[in-house]
């Protein structure tokens, strides 16, 4: 088992983030939050939610589930 010490570094918002975030990351993080926030926690919902808030996808479509998995995977890189 390891110990951790209060002096040990820890991960501050977006620390592994390599540039700034653009104002569209910034936009889709707040409706994701706005989602999450009230109560879904099932991919069906959270596309549902952002389609519901009028977010485009990332091809100025609707949200799907492929398309937010591939956005998702795409940002985390």
């Amino acid at each position: 088992m390891t110990t951790r010490t209060a002096r040990e570094p820890y991960l501050e918002v977006n620390q592994t983030h390599p540039q700034p975030i653009t104002p569209y990351e910034r936009k889709l993080a707040g409706s994701l939050t706005e989602i999450y926030s009230s109560g879904v926690d099932t991919l069906d919902g959270v596309v549902a939610g952002l389609n519901d808030l009028g977010l485009h996808g990332p091809d100025g479509g609707p949200w799907t589930t492929e398309n937010f998995r591939a956005e998702m995977r795409r940002l985390g890189n």
